[in-house]
């Protein structure tokens, strides 16, 4: 496996390099840098072998174990405008099997700038080159400029894939049927809509979408349950937790609890008959982006979301649900992912920092 350093990042491992302390509700925990001098990261995953992958949104996909650190090769080309680029990483249920990666990222369509995408490969058993990689799903042709690709990727415990689109910009297009801006997908393996998505065999909609009336969620997570939530960016005071289900619609731009940057208002109230509620929203705004069901221990069954405007990572917890602590530090300047990690901790990716931290 060739393994090489980059001028710029290094590696730490051990809460004796590169550690601090941040307390919690837990406890105090060490917040230890696992990857540093990352550029721009935007998601990361978990190997069974315990390599861990982490994006970076200029296309660069990298690869970090026991104290090493690699590129690997044969990332899909991404066009990096903007909030586009590589973007999410899933590692399915099933690697060791497939040996399957999937990602998320903006690619370039006809005449009218980037979509989002989601991208296919079978990491190599050396795990330095991705093979065979095709783009089994993009988002209908339309949408152009460098905002709100959403695009979490989340397994379904059936196998399918959640992938979040956000509404590129455009709010009226999430509510316009014919097009995925501004919606939750739902997608096989190849990228085909299963039979049974909600709006399958309707001629005015597209049949891969699972839910709409979405602004930009970046944040996505099954519970213990299977269920699937979505954190997303609102307009000014208008960030929401969305509990997803099929068919439905979360109302935007016809319905927010935020308004307009110039402070005017947004379409027709915060509801209206026929649109879902958000589980819980900020005002202010927090930005949220990466999010994670925590199992086990004192915060068993609670989510975090990670913040990119107040840089901390939010705890929720109860019904209803509602942001009971803010974990925070040095270490977590504009948290960008955030999740369990198979010892059992909190792993988060910080922009600010550029760095992967575990917390001990």
């Amino acid at each position: 496996m060739k393994r090489f350093a980059t001028a710029g990042f290094f590696l730490a491992l051990g809460s004796a390099v590169m550690a601090g302390q941040i307390d919690t509700s837990a406890g105090p925990r060490q917040a230890v840098a696992v990857a540093e001098g990352l550029d721009t990261p935007w998601a990361f995953d978990f190997l069974p072998d315990g390599t861990v992958l982490i994006t970076l949104r200029d296309g660069a996909l990298l690869a970090v174990r026991d104290g090493q650190r690699w590129q690997v090769d044969n990332a899909p080309k991404v066009v990096a405008d903007g909030q586009g680029g590589l973007l999410d990483i899933l590692v399915p249920s099933d690697f060791a099997e497939t040996r399957q990666v999937f990602f998320t990222y903006a690619k370039k369509q006809f005449l009218r700038g980037s979509g989002t995408a989601v991208y296919r490969a079978r990491l190599s058993d050396d795990g330095t080159s991705l093979e065979d990689g095709k783009t089994i799903f993009e988002i209908a042709r339309g949408s152009g400029g460098g905002f709100h690709f959403g695009s979490r990727l989340v397994e379904a415990q059936d196998g399918t894939l959640f992938v979040t689109i956000g509404d590129r910009g455009d709010g009226d297009q999430a509510q316009n049927l014919m097009m995925h801006n501004g919606s939750v997908l739902r997608i096989d393996r190849d990228g085909n809509a299963p039979a049974d998505n909600p709006l399958v065999g309707q001629s005015d909609a597209l049949p891969e979408i699972y839910s709409y009336g979405h602004r930009n969620p970046q944040g996505a997570a099954l519970d213990s349950a299977g269920q699937l939530w979505v954190a997303e960016h609102g307009a000014q005071g208008g960030d929401e937790v969305n509990r997803v289900t099929a068919g439905a619609n979360f109302g935007w731009p016809v319905i927010s609890y935020g308004v307009n940057y110039d402070g005017s208002k947004i379409g027709e109230g915060t509801a209206k008959d026929g649109m879902a509620q958000p589980e819980m929203y900020w005002d202010p705004s927090i930005a949220p982006s990466g999010m994670a069901f925590f199992t086990g221990g004192d915060w068993d069954g609670d989510a975090f979301v990670g913040s990119l405007k107040f840089d901390y990572i939010a705890r929720l917890s109860g019904d209803p649900l509602r942001e009971v602590e803010q974990i925070s530090g040095p270490e977590t300047e504009r948290v960008r992912d955030v999740a369990q990690g198979p010892d059992g901790a909190l792993w988060f990716l910080s922009v600010g920092n550029g760095a992967l931290y575990r917390l001990e």
